[in-house]
């Protein structure tokens, strides 16, 4: 399999250090340690620059928000640079916003979330996002090593006593789809036009500006949205909307034209 680059990121330092310490101990290993979500966007994006991709994250599944966190690294050939303080949004992304963030624009690094305890909610989530594993961080070292040469051979690993929850959860969530999936084709391409509007954020003089519609055909549409998808707020509807697969419009500032199709999974 090679050498395999690992990320640990995770913002109590102690444990990311250690646990970095323990893994570059390891013959076949190179790994670093990242104390928040920008730190770690940061390494992955400096080492796709370099052709160095990391092979491996570990996430820490209660990643918080942190300020200036540097990057320690073990047994790379190359070190990353400490970062300066993360600013903005990226400051504040958690470990399953992470994980999705990864999968998106690292599609070829697997993600193994770390948890403090069993959740089959949130380890469900996780696997939604795209993590490959989740693994609880008093587990042993080889147990670790294990998943991450699993997760490299597109293994998923679950605690056993996760499965039943995590496949219960993920039913659930399915069902929601595919009920949000059916309200959402009930709308007009009109609506689903003005529904990927509000799914942007834009507001209802914004969309009028957009569709080239008065601002009073746009409440009518918006109040057509919300009763034909059962729901009572535009928060509400974002959220059945984003369920559902709705991507937001461009930003292009061009009007809206035909709106993609939900996606089935």
């Amino acid at each position: 399999m090679g050498r395999i680059r690992v990320l640990v990121v995770d913002d109590h330092r102690i444990f990311a250090e250690s646990l970095a310490a323990a893994l570059a101990a390891e013959p076949d290993v190179d790994v670093s340690a990242a104390g928040s979500g920008a730190a770690a966007q940061r390494c992955l994006e400096r080492a796709a620059s370099d052709g160095r991709r990391y092979d491996v994250l570990l996430v820490d599944a209660d990643l918080g928000a942190t300020s200036a966190v540097g990057v320690r690294v073990m047994g790379a050939p190359k070190a990353a640079p400490s970062g300066a303080a993360d600013g903005g949004a990226q400051a504040g992304l958690d470990g399953i916003a992470l994980v999705e963030r990864v999968r998106s624009e690292h599609p070829d690094t697997r993600t193994v979330v770390l948890a403090e305890r069993d959740d089959a909610r949130r380890a469900a989530r996780a696997l939604q996002a795209g993590a490959s594993g989740w693994v609880a961080k008093d587990c042993s070292l080889s147990r670790l090593l294990a998943v991450m040469r699993g997760v490299l051979r597109d293994e998923t690993h679950l605690p056993p006593a996760l499965l039943t929850g995590v496949l219960r959860e993920l039913t659930a969530a399915r069902r929601h789809r595919t009920e949000s999936e059916r309200l959402v084709e009930s709308l007009t391409p009109r609506e689903q036009e003005v529904l990927r509007c509000m799914v942007a954020g834009l507001g209802r003089k914004a969309v009028a500006e957009r569709l080239y519609l008065s601002p009073h055909t746009v409440r009518t549409h918006m109040q057509n949205v919300l009763g034909k998808l059962g729901v009572h707020s535009t928060l509400a509807a974002v959220a059945l909307a984003r369920r559902a697969g709705v991507p937001p419009v461009d930003g292009d500032g061009g009007r809206v034209g035909s709106v993609a199709p939900v996606q089935h999974a």
